[in-house]
């Protein structure tokens, strides 16, 4: 009985935040999911940009979940599995196995980590992605992604969303 009290004040607790995840959510890879399959501009969404929305609809305090972390965070480790991919010409275990560490190190490096973003040099090397996948869809998809953050979070919730446009470097 206690532990079925403890979870329906969980519930109460966390009703509100999770039902505007959900719904931000999936207006957003809404339209990212609309624009990839019913226009002609190409791919705007990856699988990497679901887990982004935990972090920006879900706990947009995050530093993590800061536009500058949303967008250099998916560039940088797409850009480092499409030069593994290019120029380490070895068995694509090996390739996904390093792309990945040393995505991670220059997130960490750059202070720009996004631990979505960690993914995108698995998905890079097994698709064979090369250098358009950067523009479409990791820049623009960055960038509809972090006008819908802003947008959402900052005049429909009145959070103060992003924390700050600035670096902390």
């Amino acid at each position: 009985m206690i532990i079925l009290k403890v979870m329906l004040n969980l519930i109460k607790k966390n009703f509100k935040q999770a039902s505007f995840a959900f719904v931000f959510s999936g207006i957003t890879i809404g339209s990212l999911s609309f624009l990839s399959l019913n226009t002609p501009y190409g791919l705007f969404v990856v699988g990497s940009f679901g887990a982004t929305m935990v972090l920006v609809f879900g706990y947009p305090e995050s530093p993590f979940s800061q536009p500058k972390n949303i967008f250099f965070g998916h560039f940088t480790t797409s850009l480092v599995g499409i030069l593994i991919l290019q120029f380490l010409p070895i068995d694509q275990f090996l390739q996904i196995a390093i792309a990945v560490g040393l995505a991670i190190f220059v997130m960490i490096l750059l202070d720009v980590t996004h631990p979505p973003a960690g993914g995108n040099p698995i998905l890079i090397i097994l698709g064979t992605s090369s250098y358009p996948f950067l523009l479409n869809p990791i820049i623009y998809g960055s960038i509809i992604i972090i006008i819908y953050a802003v947008i959402l979070n900052r005049v429909v919730l009145k959070k103060n969303y992003p924390n700050s446009w600035k670096s902390s470097i």
